[in-house]
């Protein structure tokens, strides 16, 4: 009978703490045929070492290979799919159990047993995977967890088929080309990693590992393009589990007994820590992992006591060094000497009839949209939205803050289910289909920040697009390495205008590919219709003007575009149709000129005609200092600067509106002015006190106070805690700042003790202000206070800041209201493409065409 070396069973039994998976994409330069075969020509080594060592060499060899086998299927789930499983001891414990009972007690042979053993461990995956996968990160991790308890406590209560505590016992190895014992187990392990690498090389390279490395960057991406992410994430779990059932199959013979002491918790540690090591995501990462964990102990057994001590801080030395792993290490050195291969040289355009066969020319269907609802917990987000999607055209639906846009494009691309109404696709029923399902019927998806895959390649995202969701077989890479699809890959991109090299990872891409790469992507599933959430965000206005182009192009082939932009001078140059939306319900529809003169639609983006109060004027105070001071700010999220030298002066006791279309660049601003984004270049100054270099605490120490958008208070804590935390800083009279708040906002002291999640939208909003004043705010920034709110609250909500503004409280104001802001302002700046384009009072900005301009394009 034979029994595990002493050190294994010590390092197996040791306590290790769990160590979390690195993402890393796919390296295939440690996959290249070269080093392949240099893997190959390893095997042939170990193999003819297996048949030379002693036993316990021999032994140890099979146990490396055993545990490169567990590997490369948590490769697959970690690696490819990014799901993290702490429980693959559990199929590993199944894997030996199913073999020792199938020979010893039902008679069957090995080499029937054996694949018996793969098929019933992933079996089991799937049953796991089914609902494990739908949570997520730690979640997921405590259920693989507790099903590796749940194994062990199973073989161990069912005593009558696995011996219980005792185990099974008497398990012989099977004779191998003439060999017995372990020297027969040990070739055939190591037959089995090859076989199972050289899969995994396959299943990595293909449509399936694409997809599951695109599911893992992200989900909703995935589905967009017609991926089915349970079914990738479940098939991954499956395939992960049944390797570690094969590895398991055949520990059982070569450790002659199998006991549920020998399934412990930490060997599921150990296995993870293979992939760690090794590198996730890499084709030889398992291979060098398990030859670390595996070994190390081995090598370290002469230090007896302190083995374990040399080995976990080697095991420490090697994450800090390498957090990507050994392979990652390799990988980035390697990197140094590829240069990726440009397929289109910058400038270089195909002719027209290239462009024509980038997009088919075949009759498609347009979309149709009835009563369409979205209820979120009593909030109407969309109320009865009805309006067609002609085709070959360009339709747009615009609209202020919150007006349910987005919400209209996530019902219409699945990622919503409507609380009512229907949409069409031709005569083909959508509503309440599963966003994969949509997107294989022909609705394709951008977002509004871009939603690449970044591990993946430019050709490979779209590439993967072209099948809508239809990988075919589990190893196979023919469709999606085939010529014809990357041609149509290489011309999609070209049509789009993307000039940058097509074999590097999108995650390196700046802004503009992105957006031009996740274009041609939709593209490549060849819709129907064509949704983009605004495409134009971060463009420079050359860039802009290109994406007009192709937008255009685009529906002139026969696909229906709808768009929902902020950009009104975009929207008004390229769409046919125009859809307004406010406070979820269709407001207008009609052509540009239609909408542009439409009253309601000038209504709800300027205010005209709006009922008000009527608010007393105030003379500011004569000669007042400037408090703050803005000048020539420039700052971005990318290489594409928001905002363009900015100027601003605001002084002491007034009240300035910042107005503009959203996207504008006004929430940078006050995002800006807050200290929450640091600026690229330029000046911002309090009372003469330099900004531009403090931390967002130390510009609240310095009195410039933001109400972020969307309020933003602590959901969990009651109203009285929220408004105490305001006085954070001047914790002096505290109980009286509260009394004075509650005296400014009734309805708070009606809520004073409920948790502040559970506020309306217009007490929300109340409670933010009111802990901004706990600070005692010099300058206090409100941006988009009236966002959502009932006409009712607002008017309420507009009253409180109005007398703020009667006690000469200095104050920046964005509201998309804009009417409604001057009737309180002193005086205003218009914004537009980040840029101030007109300022003055506020009569003199209420009178100025330019206001008009900046909400509704140029008339």
């Amino acid at each position: 009978m034979n029994r595990l070396p002493h050190s294994i069973t010590r390092t197996l039994h040791a306590g290790t703490a769990p160590v979390a998976a690195a993402r890393s994409p796919l390296r295939l330069g440690l996959g290249t045929p070269a080093a392949l075969g240099m893997c190959a020509l390893g095997l042939i080594a170990v193999a003819t070492l297996a048949l030379s060592v002693n036993s316990y060499y021999v032994f140890v060899l099979a146990g490396i290979a055993l545990m490169a086998i567990v590997g490369i299927g948590l490769n697959v789930l970690i690696g490819l799919t990014g799901q993290v499983s702490f429980g693959h001891v559990g199929f590993y414990a199944v894997g030996a159990y199913t073999v020792a009972i199938l020979t010893t007690r039902a008679g069957l042979s090995f080499w029937l047993a054996w694949p018996l053993a793969a098929v019933v461990a992933g079996a089991l995956g799937v049953l796991l995977a089914l609902p494990a996968l739908r949570v997520k990160g730690p979640y997921l991790a405590m259920i693989t967890i507790a099903f590796s308890f749940i194994i062990q406590h199973a073989i161990i209560e069912w005593r009558d088929v696995t011996g219980g505590q005792n185990g099974i016992m008497g398990l012989v190895a099977p004779s191998v080309a003439g060999l017995q014992g372990e020297r027969a187990i040990a070739i055939l392990a190591l037959a089995s990693m090859a076989v199972v690498l050289a899969g995994y090389c396959w299943l990595a390279r293909g449509s399936w590992g694409a997809a599951m490395r695109a599911v893992r960057d992200s989900e909703t991406a995935a589905e967009s393009i017609g991926i089915n992410p349970l079914v990738v994430k479940t098939v991954a779990f499956a395939v992960s589990a049944a390797l570690a059932g094969l590895a398991g199959g055949l520990f059982a013979p070569l450790s002659g007994l199998v006991t549920p002491d020998t399934f412990s918790f930490m060997q599921s540690i150990l296995f993870v820590l293979v992939v760690v090591l090794g590198g996730s995501g890499s084709i030889l990462g398992p291979l060098i992992g398990a030859v670390i964990v595996g070994a190390l102990p081995e090598l370290l057994a002469s230090l007896e006591d302190y083995r374990l001590l040399f080995f976990g801080a080697l095991l420490l030395l090697v994450l800090w060094i390498a957090p990507d792993g050994v392979t990652g290490l390799l990988s980035r050195g390697l990197a140094r000497w590829r240069k990726p291969v440009t397929d289109l040289p910058s400038g270089v355009s195909e002719d027209a009839q290239a462009r024509e066969d980038a997009l088919p020319q075949r009759a498609r269907r347009s979309l149709s949209v009835e009563g369409l609802t979205m209820v979120f917990g009593g909030v109407r987000a969309v109320s009865e939205l009805g309006f067609a999607v002609p085709g070959a055209a360009v339709t747009s639906l615009i609209g202020p803050n919150g007006a349910g846009k987005t919400t209209a494009l996530n019902m219409l691309s699945g990622f919503y289910r409507p609380s009512a109404g229907r949409f069409a696709l031709g005569g083909t029923e959508l509503a309440g289909l599963p966003a994969f399902r949509i997107a294989r019927h022909g609705v394709a998806r951008t977002y509004q920040t871009s939603q690449l895959f970044g591990s993946l390649t430019v050709a490979d995202n779209v590439a993967l697009a072209c099948s809508r969701g239809r990988l075919g077989a589990l190893l196979s890479a023919r469709g999606f390495v085939a010529p014809a699809v990357r041609e149509r890959s290489r011309r999609l991109l070209d049509y789009c205008g993307y000039r940058g090299a097509s074999d590097i990872a999108a995650a390196d891409l700046a802004h503009v590919d992105r957006r031009l790469v996740e274009i041609a992507r939709a593209l490549a599933a060849d819709p129907d219709v064509l949704l983009l959430d605004e495409p134009a965000a971060g463009l420079s206005r050359e860039d802009k003007t290109r994406l007009a182009q192709l937008l255009t192009r685009i529906a002139a082939s026969g696909i229906s575009v709808v768009v929902v932009e902020h950009d009104m001078e975009l929207v008004m140059q390229i769409s046919s149709r125009i859809v307004v939306l406010d406070a979820g319900q269709r407001l207008a529809i009609g052509t540009p000129q239609e909408v542009q003169n439409d009253p309601a639609v000038r209504k709800a983006y300027l205010g005209e005609g709006a009922e008000q109060a009527p608010v007393a004027t105030r003379t500011p105070v004569a000669g007042a200092a400037e408090l703050l001071g803005v000048g020539e700010l420039v700052t971005g999220y990318g290489a594409e600067p928001v905002l363009h030298g900015i100027n601003l002066q605001v002084r002491q006791g007034e009240m300035i509106a910042l107005l503009g279309a959203n996207g504008a660049g006004k929430s940078t601003l006050m995002r800006a002015l807050a200290g929450l984004h640091r600026p690229v270049q330029g000046g911002i100054h309090v009372d003469g006190v330099n900004l531009m270099h403090l931390r967002a605490e130390q510009i609240v120490r310095q009195g410039v106070v933001l109400v972020p958008e969307g309020r933003q208070v602590f959901p969990e804590l009651s109203v009285l805690d929220n408004i105490r935390l305001g006085a954070f800083l001047y914790p002096q009279d505290v109980e009286t700042r509260v009394q004075e708040m509650l005296g400014r906002f009734p309805r708070l002291r009606e809520r004073l003790h409920h948790r502040a999640g559970l506020l309306s939208g217009g007490e929300q909003q109340m409670l933010a202000i009111a802990r901004a004043l706990m600070t005692r705010p010099r300058v206090l920034l409100l941006d988009e206070p009236s966002l959502g709110l009932a006409p009712k609250v607002i008017a309420e909500l507009f009253a409180a800041l109005d007398q703020l503004r009667r006690e000469n409280m200095t104050i920046v104001l964005v509201d998309q209201m804009a009417a409604l802001a001057l009737s309180l302002a002193d005086r205003a700046y218009v914004i537009e493409g980040g840029r101030v384009v007109a300022q003055g009072s506020a009569a003199e900005i209420a009178a100025n065409d330019a206001l008009a301009r900046a909400y509704l394009g140029a008339h």
